[in-house]
């Protein structure tokens, strides 16, 4: 079986389920995976208030307790809400869960079984004090049997929490972390009889061991020297009547398999040898292993909740820790006896790329969007094709609040610097920009569309025309439709092409004349200035980067150039072919014409009048705030 379905409302960021007065629904209904789901967003989205909501209705197996807070109540225009619901739905139950859970499951109308677990949590005198009562029932409304006993301890999630100290969790002690993993380890549950034989002076079991380890402490000469002047000097001078005092020296109070454990750590090793002090990172790692342990011999199937799995890892330790909670989850192709359900946040761009788009899971406002199949517009081949192409670079897309899809390294380096200097920061904004290059570029914007409620980010995806100006060279057209023998209608019919796949908050801005260089030469004269200077020295700098002299004397001959070709009376469009020119033949790189270019704009103030109205109209879609 596996958390098939989570409902919450009223709790933290999730609000209320729909009411008859406008059927809005504020709370959280979220559908899981019966293998790795990745939930992936903004800080602030409701990750953490997910995974906290899990445990307070599931408990974990540290037994770590969950104090509710005043803050746990969802609070909207009306005030704080006094009550909220947190349900947990488990279905696939095989026979021997079934058989387990049997009083507590709901037959649905398709005649399999579901395991629905319910907590309400109630203030008690709202606004005077802070007590909470708690109920925990099963049932599809919640009004079920109660889950107590055996069944609420099968059902404990283990919890890893995020900035975890896995030092000290991986230290001997009383109650250690690392005891609980091991009793609940087959092979050490037999380890708790004493087989320790005092005449043979030999044992097996860890029980025997410390028996053995006991008997041979209270033999040596220095601890008998210790403890006969202990008794005789000090504790017989306290006794009082009959009561004689006496004291032993040993390791263990009580030799039981649990003193036995908790004098037990875990260390770790890098071939042969002991580090003797490792960084945080390999801490985490060696504690993900021992929880990893304990759920790999659970006797149902096991939940396993992580915050921030990448905490102190370095990006190639992040992928490797990601591939193998895909293993125990079952997601690789050697299969284990019983998979591991992980469901866990991020914020790494690493961990997100190297798991598969259909086990995401994108949290945004306080709403969940699941990016399996059967939920968003990718089809197969797209699944297929992010699988190759989504890497590190673009994986940032699922933590923005606003996407810019293009087409070219020149426009991931000079667009962002173009939308600062009208003061749109994309930074400021949240907006991520990813280049696809020349080919799937709505292959990434698809991961936003679905049917139903739409994912509350902005895609700007931002194109080329394909189209050559009128007055362009044959030289320069290559294989593009020239738009100078074409009718509007034939070119408003080829624009609207580009645009077919928007849909939901996905929107296709399609450049005024031709490329983004042209267009930015042909939009204004601060702007040709600025792209000529740019192009002039992209075209010295494809042997050797020239020196800042030559650099300034560049930007200076090109701007006195194009002030001559202003004041002959050029049109802007005859201007732009010559400035563009270069970057068309090949003779210097767009990319570092790019770099040239945000260099230039530093000290070249522009306004939204001097833009490419296409540009203008992008910047305006993923940073203005919604009306």
């Amino acid at each position: 079986m596996y958390l098939a379905c989570f409902h919450a409302e009223n709790f933290r960021i999730f609000g209320a389920a729909p009411r008859q007065e406008d059927g809005t629904d504020l709370s959280l209904r979220a559908e899981f995976g019966p293998a790795t789901n990745v939930l992936v967003g903004e800080n602030g989205s409701g990750k953490s208030a997910i995974i906290d909501a899990i445990r307070l209705c599931l408990q974990t197996t540290a037994g770590d307790y969950h104090r509710i807070t005043e803050d746990d109540f969802h609070v909207s225009g009306g005030g704080r809400a006094d009550s909220f619901t947190l349900t947990c739905a488990f279905k696939s139950l095989n026979r021997q869960e079934q058989a387990v859970f049997l009083e507590h499951l709901t037959t649905e109308d398709d005649g399999t079984c579901t395991l629905y677990v319910t907590v309400r949590a109630q203030q008690i005198d709202p606004g005077r004090s802070h007590r909470t009562s708690l109920t925990t029932r099963t049932g599809r409304d919640g009004k079920g049997p109660a889950l107590d006993g055996t069944a609420r301890e099968l059902l404990k999630a283990t919890y890893l929490r995020p900035l975890r100290d896995a030092e000290a969790e991986l230290r001997s002690g009383r109650g250690s972390r690392l005891s609980q993993i091991l009793a609940g380890y087959p092979a050490i549950r037999i380890q708790e009889e004493n087989d320790f034989d005092e005449d043979s002076d030999r044992a097996e079991t860890l029980v025997g061991i410390l028996k053995r380890t006991e008997h041979h402490i209270s033999k040596n000469d220095g601890i008998r020297a210790a403890r006969a002047d202990i008794n005789t000097n000090y504790l017989q001078k306290f006794s009082i009547g009959t009561d004689a005092l006496r004291g032993e020296i040993g390791v263990a109070g009580d030799a039981t398999l649990a003193r036995a454990l908790e004098r037990l750590e875990l260390r770790l090793f890098a071939g042969d040898k002991a580090w003797s002090k490792h960084g945080l990172g390999y801490s985490n790692a060696l504690f993900m292993a021992a929880e990893l342990l304990l759920l790999g011999n659970s006797e149902l199937a096991p939940l396993l909740l992580i915050e921030e799995p990448e905490a102190h890892l370095h990006p190639q330790l992040q992928v490797r820790i990601m591939d193998l909670l895909r293993e125990r989850a079952g997601d690789a192709d050697d299969k284990p006896t019983l998979p591991v359900q992980v469901i866990c946040t991020t914020h790494s761009p690493n961990l997100a790329a190297a798991t598969p788009v259909q086990h995401l899971i994108l949290v945004a406002r306080g709403a969940t969007f699941s990016l399996s199949p059967d939920r968003t517009r990718l089809d197969r081949g797209d699944y297929a094709f992010l699988s190759r192409f989504l890497d590190v670079t673009k994986a940032n897309l699922f933590f923005a609040r606003g996407v810019a899809i293009v087409e070219g390294d020149a426009e991931v380096i000079l667009l962002p610097a173009l939308a600062k200097a009208v003061d749109r920061s994309f930074n400021e904004c949240g907006v991520s920009i990813v280049n696809v290059g020349s080919v799937g570029l709505f292959r990434y914007s698809r991961i936003f569309q679905r049917t139903g409620q739409q994912i509350p980010t902005k895609v700007a995806c931002i194109r080329d025309r394909d189209l050559v100006p009128a007055n362009t060279p044959d030289d320069m057209q290559g294989h593009l439709d020239c738009s100078g023998d074409m009718s509007a209608e034939e070119v408003a019919k080829h624009v609207a092409g580009l645009r077919t796949e928007d849909d939901g908050n996905v929107r296709t801005f399609v450049s005024d004349h031709w490329t983004l260089e042209y267009d930015l030469a042909a939009a204004s004269w601060p702007l040709a200035t600025l792209m000529h200077q740019a192009v002039r020295s992209a075209v010295a700098s494809k042997t050797i980067w020239p020196t800042e002299e030559r650099i300034a004397a560049l930007d200076e001959q090109a701007r006195q150039e194009v002030q001559q070709w202003k004041e002959d009376g050029r049109s802007l469009t005859d201007v732009a072919i010559d400035i563009y020119k270069p970057l068309r033949l090949n003779r210097a790189s767009k990319p570092v014409a790019a770099q040239h270019a945000a260099r230039v704009l530093l000290d070249t103030p522009i306004e939204d009048e001097d833009l490419p109205a296409y540009l203008v109209a992008a910047f305006d879609y993923l940073c203005m705030p919604e009306a």
